[in-house]
């Protein structure tokens, strides 16, 4: 493998790594921190700040992954010459992609007009919502990795 495909690899693991690595952080230690601690007219204005930094970075990751993913295909003669594996992990992540996309643009907008409004049960629905929509696309980030690894042999 030569230094531009490793260079391109690592940068697209690494981007992959921040979005899944802060999906698990933002679902399994944040949150549940956040609601151990703070009150919702502290919690839902702190997990609404929260997340507007992470979504804003995740956007940057996904570009990343797209120029590095797509450059790596072009590099190895196209999808016809890549493995299934390669397939299923651009599917899977056009999926998650969509999935941050209404996260981003429909489901985090509305969170942020009942934090503004200091409407705390609406905005707890809102937030709710969204972590569920992030424990799907959490769960299909590990799939990639999975077939990332393991697929590879398959």
């Amino acid at each position: 493998m030569n230094l531009l495909i490793s260079s391109l690899l690592c940068v697209h693991l690494l981007a992959a790594a921040f979005w899944v690595g802060g999906m698990a952080t933002m679902h399994f230690a944040v949150r549940p921190a956040a609601v151990a601690v703070l009150e919702p007219p502290l919690r839902l204005p702190f997990m609404a700040a929260a997340l507007e930094r992470f979504l804003g970075w995740v956007g940057g990751a996904i570009v990343l992954l797209l120029l590095t993913g797509f450059a790596m295909v072009a590099m190895a003669g196209g999808f016809a010459r890549v493995h299934w594996s390669v397939h299923a992990m651009l599917a899977l992540g056009l999926v998650m992609m969509a999935m941050y996309g209404h996260i981003r643009f429909a489901g985090f907008p509305k969170l942020a007009r009942f934090v503004a409004s200091r409407d705390w049960p609406a905005a707890g629905k809102a937030l709710a919502t969204i972590r569920m929509l992030v424990a799907i696309n959490l769960a299909l980030g590990v799939l990639v990795f999975v077939i990332a690894v393991v697929g590879r042999v398959l």
